[in-house]
C-alpha cells in the first residue's frame, strides 16, 4: 500500500471532513499511541497504519478491504 492509497482509503472510509482529523488527532494504541500522521512520518508502513486505524475505529471488514475491488487493501502482515 502506498501513502496515496492510504490517504484515499481513509477518505473513502471516513469522509473528506473527518479523515484528516482522525489522522491528525486519534492516538492509535497499537502503534504506541502515535497518530496516523506521526506513525507515517516515523516510517511505519501505510498498510500497518491503515489496519491500526481500522482496529481502533472498529471498521467493518467490507470497508477495511477497500471500496474499489480493483484496488484492494493488502491484508495484515
Amino acid at each position: 500500500m502506498r501513502l496515496s492509497e492510504f490517504r484515499l482509503a481513509v477518505v473513502e472510509a471516513f469522509g473528506d471532513a473527518y479523515a484528516p482529523t482522525l489522522c491528525k488527532q486519534l492516538a492509535l494504541t497499537t502503534l504506541d499511541s502515535l497518530t496516523a500522521n506521526e506513525a507515517l512520518e516515523r516510517g511505519v508502513a501505510p498498510r500497518d497504519v491503515w489496519h491500526a486505524l481500522c482496529d481502533q475505529m472498529d471498521v467493518a471488514p467490507a470497508v477495511r478491504s477497500g471500496v474499489d475491488v480493483k484496488r484492494l487493501i493488502p491484508p495484515r502482515r
